[in-house]
């Protein structure tokens, strides 16, 4: 089969479906929002998915910390493994400061937004 043919085929079936698309949600009257009604503006939208990342993320990073002091205790003075350990715990702690620090500025981005609407 020519190129061409199968492009030109591809094309008028994905005009095809967008038309039967369209067609079939004029049949349904109108589009309803899938999403719960407390999330249907956008901040409340981004302040709720930054809730449950902030709910997924606690346990691991709780673990992630465990398992930073347990590798300071492997470590037993080894200035490599020390420095391992360190580095670990950084990354750690700066992951945990962004995780929250993006949720806490999003709830007040979130605030700010509802009182000025409000």
């Amino acid at each position: 089969m020519n190129v061409m043919k199968l492009v030109f085929y591809n094309v008028i079936g994905i005009l095809f479906l967008l038309v039967f698309s369209v067609s079939f949600v004029e049949a349904q009257g109108q589009l309803q929002n899938p999403l719960n009604s407390s999330f249907s503006s956008i901040p409340a939208f981004i302040a709720g998915a930054l809730k449950v990342v902030v709910m997924v993320a606690l346990p691991l990073l709780a673990l992630a910390f465990v398992y930073s002091g347990f590798l300071f205790v492997k470590a037993q003075g080894n200035p490599t493994e020390l420095g391992t350990a360190r580095r670990n715990f950084m990354y750690t702690a700066i992951g945990a400061i962004l995780i929250l620090g993006a949720w806490v500025i999003a709830t007040l981005i979130g605030g700010t937004v509802s009182q000025l609407v409000g």
